[in-house]
């Protein structure tokens, strides 16, 4: 039976194949076409919970991250919303999906279970996603239960998020 840190390794393994089998082609650079500008910050990436959890805001140093239906995003430039003792600190450095679509910042709600929300609550997720996260922050990556199915298999129906701040063709 395989441990937790080979089932880790497999999972990445099965992310990264799912990442390449959904790439538009190849490398920029194989097809003769001009590299996407470094501005553009790093490529999105596959974040474990665990991973996740050093983002929450607490290291001066480091960025802030916060994921909403399985994307995470950088909400750095938002530090006085997001950073160490700031009001909504308690959404960063995991998926806090449920918290967004209840507005509640109750330990219980911040997951990234949708069980049992009203039709107003996933309303509301919807708008604040697409009006909010995804028009004002940077999407730098996909939490492992987006991409992966609770089996560790990739799940064959994701598709990236598409954003103003970048072209998807251009992250996969």
């Amino acid at each position: 039976m395989a441990g937790p840190a080979s089932r880790r390794r497999l999972r990445r393994l099965a992310a990264l194949a799912l990442l390449l089998a959904l790439a538009p082609g190849p490398p920029a650079a194989w097809a003769g076409q001009v590299p996407r500008p470094a501005e553009r910050g790093p490529p999105v990436r596959l974040f474990t919970e665990e991973e996740l959890a050093r983002y929450g805001g607490e290291e001066e140093d480091q960025p802030i991250y916060m994921a909403v239906k399985g994307v995470v995003f950088d909400v750095t430039s938002g530090k006085e919303f997001y950073g160490r003792g700031a009001p909504y600190n308690a959404l960063t450095g995991k998926d806090s999906t449920r918290g967004v679509a209840k507005m509640s910042l109750d330990p219980a709600d911040l997951t990234h279970d949708t069980t049992g929300l009203t039709a107003e609550e996933l309303k509301s997720l919807d708008d604040i996603f697409t009006k909010v996260y995804k028009a004002k922050y940077p999407i730098v990556g996909y939490t492992a239960r987006r991409i992966l199915n609770e089996d560790g298999s990739p799940n064959l129906d994701f598709e990236p998020e598409d954003q103003p701040h970048f072209d998807t063709k251009d992250e996969f």
